[in-house]
């Protein structure tokens, strides 16, 4: 178990902080809390003394009660240093190199991982300068975990900005600890779901997807740093704050997210199940029974959005395919769209095992590159998501070193 220093700024997400530091305590952490003293007017630092059983720190000059000066003592005794909330004035004054308060004083001193937790006003997120400060300092090496969208503190704003849930920030906290491969200050795109094309205005072609793995990848890909942007068709699924979603119906809707998309992307996953074809000509109204004995529907191919993304592509980005195949054959034809589409590794999965199929919770895959094939043995479809993304990591590199 490790020792978490968690610094607290003065926003209204600083009641989550409480929740934070309960699951960290409870996860068997040594935590110390150190208080901003515009913190003190949301939560009182006898709560936090209360969950820790630690004294809380609030003025730099107050002594540590190991003895000691107070931010050089709870930095050497931290294995990470997790700030939550990082308001937007704090986050200002980490990039400037302030050392104004202890919590500051304490970063600058910190030579442990940093993990930076934002939480503001959706405008104050979205604003050049706040933008610009939390490049500065993922450049300089801290893990930012990316803000959710939803209600906000002001009556009526919707919008991103919300605080993480403390359960995502400590997942955070803990996989920088294990040491696993970062996708931090990478700009991720997936794709998740299968696409429903319709027939009329009531009944559509579609497929099994769940959007189970598309979804599993995103969650990894944000634990791991990355800003990260989920195209979902028609996914029912929860998809965790902090990454941006974008809802589609059709294989067209779809197409047109990722084109917009895509060109900022440094990674796309192309986990969705996109529809091979469509019907020709789809009808504004039911289809009625009466007087048919049969309904002819003609069906006209979709576009390749993959290829045509892949013919796109600039330099330094990643694209990853996947290939639900059903039974023999399968590797061969996964192989040759790798190949025809010009991608850098492909994901096949066996459909034909129902329990790894399409809505399982577990799945078993084979990621195939030019220099061979990788068996990804059967899991959870978040550990499989994780080989997936140590995979991609590894391409990476490897093309960097090239």
């Amino acid at each position: 178990m490790a020792r978490l220093l968690i610094g607290v700024s003065g926003g209204i997400a600083a009641y989550k902080a409480v929740e934070l530091v309960r699951l960290a305590t409870k996860a068997g952490h040594s935590v110390r809390v150190v208080q901003t003293p515009a913190s003190l007017q949301f939560v009182g630092r006898a709560t936090f003394e209360g969950v820790t059983g630690a004294a809380v720190l609030v003025d730099e000059f107050e002594p540590d009660p190991s003895g000691g000066i107070a931010h050089l003592e709870v930095v050497d005794r931290s294995d990470a240093y997790v700030i939550a909330p990082a308001t937007a004035n704090t986050l200002a004054r980490l990039a400037a190199g302030h050392a104004d308060h202890l919590l500051t004083s304490a970063a600058l001193a910190c030579t442990a991982p940093l993990v930076l937790a934002p939480a503001m006003n959706n405008h104050m997120w979205e604003h050049p300068a706040t933008r610009g400060n939390i490049e500065t300092l993922r450049l300089r090496g801290a893990t930012i975990v990316p803000p959710g969208t939803g209600p906000l503190a002001s009556k009526g704003e919707w919008g991103e900005g919300r605080l993480a849930e403390p359960a995502e920030i400590l997942a955070a906290v803990e996989g920088t600890l294990s040491g696993f491969p970062s996708l931090d200050g990478l700009r991720v795109l997936v794709t998740a779901g299968g696409t429903r094309e319709p027939v009329d205005s009531v009944r559509y072609v579609g497929n099994r997807s769940s959007g189970r793995m598309g979804v599993a990848l995103s969650t990894e890909a944000a634990r791991r740093g990355a800003d990260v942007t989920l195209i979902a068709a028609n996914v029912a699924l929860d998809v965790p704050s902090g990454v941006r979603t974008v809802h589609v119906e059709t294989a067209a809707e779809l197409d047109a997210a990722a084109q917009e998309h895509f060109p900022r992307a440094d990674l796309l996953l192309m986990a969705a199940a996109v529809a091979d074809f469509r019907p020709a000509s789809a009808v504004d109204e039911k289809i009625g029974k009466e007087g048919r004995e049969k309904l002819v529907v003609e069906m006209e191919a979709t576009s390749d959005i993959l290829a045509a993304l892949s013919s796109s592509r600039q330099q330094g980005q990643t694209l990853v395919g996947f290939a639900a195949e059903h039974g023999e054959g399968g590797l061969e034809r996964a192989r040759a769209k790798l190949e025809r589409k010009e991608l850098d590794a492909v994901v096949l999965n066996d459909i034909s095992d129902p329990s790894i199929g399409f809505d399982s919770e577990e799945n078993e895959v084979v990621i195939i590159t030019a220099a061979g094939d990788r068996s990804v043995p059967r899991g959870s479809k978040d550990a499989v998501a994780a080989a997936i993304l140590d995979r991609v990591i590894e391409l990476r590199g490897e093309r960097a070193n090239a």
